[in-house]
């Protein structure tokens, strides 16, 4: 695993924190990059690859599907602090939702169903529960499923 800051790192989780959670995650052989960049980057990247303009807060390009994986997580730094203020959380406790969230669509997850996002967001849920950290989904039944978004499964980019 390799980690890249294309925005100011102070404050954001380290190498160490990314490597935690990216290994309580994994279920198969991968090679990952995890990448935090900014505003700019993170739209042309939406755009480009889900036609959408604006910056989310992560997307997740695979690169191969034979073991081991290859694949990015690509982590918007200004747009996790936002939404880890509006939500009361910590930054390291979004970041950490999101890293998982992102290894698992690595591995196959997706949220394209029902059916299948809650698969996924109980498995989210039980892996940051072994990290210390609350259940992101916890109290929002509504909607639940229904406002996640897939992150670009891409042979490039």
């Amino acid at each position: 695993m390799s980690v890249q800051y294309d925005v100011d790192a102070g404050m954001l989780p380290t190498a160490a924190m990314l490597r935690r959670w990216v290994k309580a995650a994994q279920e198969l052989d991968m090679e990952v990059v995890v990448r935090f960049a900014g505003t700019r980057e993170a739209r042309t990247l939406n755009a480009v690859f889900r036609g959408k303009e604006y910056a989310t807060n992560v997307l997740t390009f695979v690169y191969d599907d034979v073991l081991p994986l290859a694949g990015d997580i690509v982590l918007c730094a200004p747009v996790l602090r936002r939404e880890a203020r509006g939500r009361g959380k910590t930054l390291a406790e979004h970041c950490a939702h999101l890293v998982v969230h992102g290894t698992l669509h690595l591995q196959g997850y997706d949220h394209h169903t029902v059916r299948a996002a809650r698969k996924m967001e109980a498995r989210e849920s039980a892996i940051l529960s072994r990290l210390g950290i609350a259940d992101p989904y916890a109290g929002s039944q509504a909607g639940r499923s229904s406002r996640a978004i897939k992150p670009p499964r891409s042979a490039g980019g």
